[in-house]
């Protein structure tokens, strides 16, 4: 079996895959740095750098914060930032189909949505009012034989005159 990729290895050199939060860990002890030494230049809690160091990311608020304290914590220890968060990125790669993924409006989407529905209902309303006016002014126009004698355009004279009629 000499085709094993360790055989060609001495047997002191052992290939391990360091996690980010003992990279972390390490550094800071070459550094000769306490965790509370840390956690007072970054003004990161104590128990947050514990269990970064832990690798326990599940414990913290959430991504954003995850990333932003491990650059915080990377830079105060003399690491690369953003290759510790690239580091971490890739140990927490989730797929498609291991997340139920929803799709979501953005509230900028949602306010023209909401913003176009809205206004097409005051122009179909304004519509209707214009309609509803121009049926009633034809159905109540005045006619012809409907007007008082006095507005009618038979036989019109002014009043001076009819009043001196003998």
């Amino acid at each position: 079996m000499s085709n094993a990729p360790n055989a060609t290895l001495p047997a002191d050199d052992h290939v391990t895959i360091e996690t980010v939060g003992t990279s972390l860990r390490r550094q800071r002890e070459i550094k000769r740095m306490s965790l509370a030494e840390v956690a007072r230049v970054t003004r990161i809690p104590l128990t947050t750098l514990e269990a970064m160091e832990h690798d326990h990311f599940d414990d913290l608020p959430g991504e954003v914060f995850a990333k932003g304290f491990l650059r915080s914590y990377a830079q105060a220890v003399g690491l690369a930032p953003h290759d510790i968060v690239a580091r971490y990125a890739g140990s927490r790669r989730v797929t498609t189909s291991d997340a139920n993924v929803l799709p979501v409006a953005s509230p900028v989407q949602a306010a023209r949505e909401g913003r176009g529905r809205s206004f097409g209902v005051a122009i179909a309303l304004v519509l209707l009012l214009i309609l509803f006016t121009l049926a009633l002014s034809i159905v109540l126009k005045p006619r012809g034989r409907d007007l008082p004698p006095e507005l009618s355009h038979g036989d019109w004279r002014p009043a001076a005159e009819a009043s001196f009629e003998v």
